[in-house]
């Protein structure tokens, strides 16, 4: 009985112990609709961003740059960060308004009405694209492009 109880007090504290460090090894995405409560909690600037499945410089940046320790820490302490499949099919809540994907059809996913929103470029959305807001969802500048970890660095200290 005595083993038994210390094996489970011994799984616990090494689930917890791991869950922990999992936590800090990796940036804490959050979805569009804990932002806004997050946000009356502790405002913080947001950090989003845009990626489709066959972008491979999105692919690229899960790899190489958001698994960065520096990345890592810059952006969970200062920021709100959000990812987004530009090409979901969910309705997303976000500022107060319910936003669809109107493009997509059985034969093509189309980008959604939010990505297009957010990350227009010329009339054009092209993965990657970041963006950082500000606590009342103003924006403050975009990116698109694959960003460097140390060019992605540079860019979050502006802010």
């Amino acid at each position: 009985m005595y083993y038994t109880k210390v094996l489970i007090l011994a799984s616990i504290f090494t689930f917890q112990w791991s869950f922990s460090h999992a936590q800090k090894g990796a940036i804490q995405w959050i979805s569009f609709g804990r932002l806004e409560d997050s946000l009356e909690v502790k405002p913080k600037k947001v950090f989003i961003d845009f990626y489709t499945d066959w972008c491979s410089y999105c692919k690229k940046m899960d790899r190489k740059v958001f698994t960065k320790a520096e990345v890592i820490e810059k952006i969970n302490k200062e920021f709100y960060a959000v990812r987004m499949d530009a090409e979901t099919q969910d309705s997303i809540r976000f500022d107060g308004q319910v936003f669809i994907n109107r493009q997509s059809s059985k034969r093509r996913a189309g980008i959604h009405d939010l990505a297009l929103l957010l990350g227009n470029r010329e009339g054009q959305f092209a993965p990657p694209t970041m963006l950082i807001l500000n606590p009342e969802f103003e924006l403050l500048d975009r990116r698109f492009e694959y960003l460097y970890s140390e060019k992605l660095l540079d860019w979050l200290k502006e802010f």
